[in-house]
């Protein structure tokens, strides 16, 4: 079949079963957006920013679990969604961005919104391609989509000249993708797996340590049944909330610098940490010399270059998790007591019960913990929860009863203000059944505001629940805490009405200030199924707790702040 590089974009989209692409339109992708208005196979939506675009198909990948696919245009369209090409290689998301070029005669000329698209997006992908003749389309297209689901997920770029997209070539998408370079391990090693079971089998005090790479492998099942087998407890990373129940008596909580105490104080007191498609990174660790120093290591991940990166594993298996797990099911049937772990659940128990995850509440102000455990309360397992990132996305990971895996999207290795909107505008598109709730901060919203335009057009009801604090809220609780209170260029008291802001955009606005105007507010959002902002004053400086300083020790955490 001959036909055009942009014809050759739309077959391959087509060929991938995509549904969706999120993207924004300019002169050098012009001839792909021109074959894009000539089809009816998948739905095009337009952000209002590329940044947010990107966000977008984060958004839709995470809850899916599909490839995520986002189109822009070259110059400052693209250096607008390096930030999302960025998050979505910190958190392991697969997508393909394709990105419009200058023709190939004016490539290094300094042309007219030129820039070196994939130098740039080198080091914040896990592939990037510069296409240079449309014969090679459909191989790179085909392999693109590949790599970004395959061994371990993330973003690949794609960027095309427009004469490129202008030049006659032959499509054969048939052809199967041969990489000799890239053949990921799925299976692990049998011998390695059996080591680790019996370690496991050996161990008096073993702790499962969950991480983001269960998701992505949609293991979530198999790791349940794991854990349930072995009755050894848990815990989860922030980017693994969801793997287990909230109500599962094995699950203590998440861990790391605003883990609950019983979590981190397990980790410090486990002999033997059980690494599940985690990275042992910074927020998790604190200081590494002191983590689970009295622990051996198992730790099984799709990525080797992972392995024993920042913590040595004494057990290191290379595969995919939902394979890994299922033959560790099969060798715990015969070789695991759970009894032996009784004494160890006790201590657990007694680290819960001496600091418990809680909050104080308040009879004047609203408290943010309460209101994120209320629409648990209200919606539970029937919403999907995206947020931005600060204080508030650390109390939705403490405090919302999360019950299933993809129930919760975050940005969590970039921690990118700005993401939780249009993310949660993906989510919607993705899982149009469930509420799509935004929990963000006065700070955050800002950043991807003119997202709302994007959800009025396309009737994509996202309701946005803005903690509203007055403050760049993380920032000002390390002021006060590190900084004796010198809050330098934190203070967001003059900020617009954000009633006024959503209405303007066609959506719909709620200002609450008592438990029942919040509980009356989200009632109404859900039943009027428009975009919304729920404006909420909260209690201005509330900080999150626990708290391990940065560069300590897991078990040095600080458990409250008092005002002076």
């Amino acid at each position: 079949m001959q036909i055009s590089g942009a014809q050759m974009v739309i077959e391959a989209l087509i060929a991938e079963n995509v549904d969706t692409i999120f993207g924004y339109p300019g002169g050098a992708i012009m001839n792909v957006y021109d074959e894009i208005y000539k089809q009816n196979s998948f739905k095009h939506i337009l952000a209002r920013h590329e940044q947010a675009a990107v966000h977008a198909a984060e958004g839709y990948a995470k809850a899916s679990g599909k490839v995520g696919v986002a189109m822009i245009t070259s110059g400052p369209g693209f250096t607008n969604a390096v930030t999302g090409l960025a998050d979505a290689y910190m958190d392991s998301v697969p997508m393909v961005v394709i990105s419009g070029q200058v023709p190939m005669s004016l490539i290094g000329t300094d042309a007219f919104q030129e820039i070196d698209a994939v130098g740039i997006s080198r080091s914040c992908t896990k592939h990037n391609y510069l296409v240079t003749d449309a014969a090679d389309l459909p191989r790179i297209l085909k392999e693109a989509f590949y790599i970004a689901r395959t061994g371990r997920p993330g973003p690949v770029h794609v960027d095309i000249p427009k004469d490129v997209t202008a030049q006659i070539a032959t499509f054969d998408y048939s052809k199967p993708v041969e990489l000799e370079t890239y053949k990921p391990n799925i299976n692990g090693n049998l011998r390695q797996i059996k080591k680790a079971m019996e370690a496991i089998a050996e161990a008096k005090r073993p702790l499962f340590y969950l991480g983001g790479g269960i998701i992505n492998s949609n293991a979530g099942e198999e790791i349940r049944k794991l854990v349930q087998m072995t009755g050894i407890p848990a815990v989860e990373t922030l980017m693994a909330r969801g793997t287990l129940r909230f109500d599962d008596p094995l699950l203590i909580s998440m861990l790391g610098m605003h883990g609950s105490y019983a979590a981190n104080m397990a980790m410090s007191e486990t002999d033997l940490v059980i690494g599940l498609g985690a990275r042992f990174d910074d927020r998790v660790t604190g200081k590494l010399s002191e983590f689970a120093k009295n622990a051996k290591v198992i730790h099984v991940d799709i990525d080797p270059a992972s392995i024993s990166k920042l913590v040595n594993a004494d057990f290191p298996i290379v595969g995919d998790l939902k394979n890994v797990a299922t033959s560790m099911i099969e060798i715990a049937k015969t070789t695991i007591d759970k009894e032996r772990y009784t004494p160890w659940l006790d201590t657990i128990a007694n680290f819960n019960k001496l600091h418990p995850l809680s909050y104080k509440e308040d009879t004047v102000e609203l408290k943010p913990q309460w209101i994120i455990q209320r629409v648990g309360e209200l919606l539970g397992d029937d919403a999907n929860i995206s947020t931005d990132v600060g204080q508030h996305q650390m109390w939705t990971a403490q405090f919302y009863p999360f019950s299933r895996p993809r129930q919760w999207i975050t940005s969590g290795g970039l921690g990118t203000m700005g993401f939780g909107f249009p993310a949660a505008m993906g989510v919607k598109v993705a899982d149009p059944s469930r509420v799509s709730i935004n929990f963000t901060g006065d700070g955050s919203i800002l950043m991807n505001v003119q997202e709302l335009m994007t959800t009025v057009e396309y009737k994509l009801p996202v309701i946005n629940i803005i903690l509203n604090n007055n403050y760049l809220g993380m920032v000002r609780q390390w002021q006060t805490l590190f900084y004796n209170k010198r809050h330098s260029s934190t203070d967001l008291s003059i900020q617009p009405d954000f009633v006024k802001l959503a209405e303007a955009f066609g959506g719909i606005g709620y200002r609450v200030g008592t438990k029942e105007e919040f509980d009356a507010a989200l009632k109404d959002a859900v039943e009027k199924n428009v975009v919304a902002f729920i404006d909420v004053k909260v209690h201005r400086l509330e900080n999150v707790m626990p708290m391990v300083p940065a560069g300590g020790s897991l078990f040095n955490m600080m458990l409250e702040y008092k005002e002076k």
